[in-house]
């Protein structure tokens, strides 16, 4: 690749709780990626705009409110309508097993819930953008 991967690190919804997006934010920074981090109660509809602007590789959500089942879908809507096949989205927070594999069956990305190593989220990254060039 001969750019740096862009991802985009969002909190959605009215979570008031970002030091774990801030974290993952600078652990991505370190593992060479560049990364535009869009601040605290976003909407979907900021995000997905915010992800055009920027012409980003991944959105990556932070959600510990537990209004994933909600937020994700619409996103994943809205990525669809503005035909950002191509960027992955994915995140992580506080999600019960049952509702990671309901949104993977939807084309979410991995999930990550707490305790989850910053470098096997670099790594995932890394890995679906080589699978999944950008156009």
């Amino acid at each position: 690749m001969d750019r740096k991967i862009r991802v985009l690190v969002a909190k959605a919804g009215l979570d008031g709780h970002d030091r774990g997006a801030k974290v993952i934010a600078a652990a991505l920074r370190d593992a060479g990626m560049e990364v535009i981090y869009t601040g605290l109660r976003q909407t979907p509809e900021m995000i997905v705009e915010a992800a055009v602007q920027e012409d980003v590789d991944v959105i990556g959500i932070s959600i510990l409110s537990g209004a994933h089942m909600t937020i994700l879908p619409k996103i994943k809507k809205l990525m669809e309508e503005k035909g950002l096949d191509d960027v992955l989205l994915t995140g992580g927070g506080i999600i019960p097993e049952e509702d990671i594999n309901k949104l993977k069956k939807i084309g979410v990305g991995e999930l990550f819930t707490p305790g989850s190593s910053t470098v096997a989220i670099a790594d995932y990254i890394k890995q679906w953008v080589k699978e999944h060039p950008h156009k």
